[in-house]
């Protein structure tokens, strides 16, 4: 193309990240994507759980003992955050489908209560997973 004219040369091709604002809605969409991705990876750390248990009691207690861990914890925490988002936004995504709630404005809350609610689940199942066994006597 060096017969264009140099100020078509050093155009982008396409609109670039550095030209657009983030808003609200493609932030999600990218999260949605990358919580895809976390679930993918965090179904690795399912079946090594799964695979450990049905290999030995010894291999089993060492990886449940990684998965103990606050590093493991941080993961399984993130994890459920993944899933919870995932799965909230996906039904956010039905509803687009059938054409409700497709005006910025009720997109835009629709997304904070996406995020709301997949924080609030984690935290639920948090506090379920790390309590105590045995509950009160």
């Amino acid at each position: 193309m060096a017969s264009d004219p140099p100020a078509q040369r050093d155009r982008p091709l396409s609109p670039h990240l550095q030209v657009y604002k983030p808003q609200w809605t493609s932030v999600l969409s990218i999260f949605h994507r990358i919580t895809g991705v976390a679930l993918a990876a965090g179904t690795l750390l399912l079946v090594w759980w799964l695979a450990a248990a049905a290999s030995s009691a010894a291999y089993f207690a060492w990886v449940q003992g990684v998965m103990a861990s606050w590093p493991g914890i941080v993961l399984l925490i993130g994890w459920a955050f993944a899933l919870y988002y995932h799965l909230c936004n996906g039904i956010r995504h039905l509803f687009w489908d059938a054409g409700i709630g497709l005006e910025l404005g009720p997109a835009r809350a629709s997304g904070m209560a996406v995020v709301a609610a997949a924080a609030a689940l984690t935290v639920l199942s948090a506090v379920i997973a790390l309590a105590p066994a045995g509950g009160p006597a």
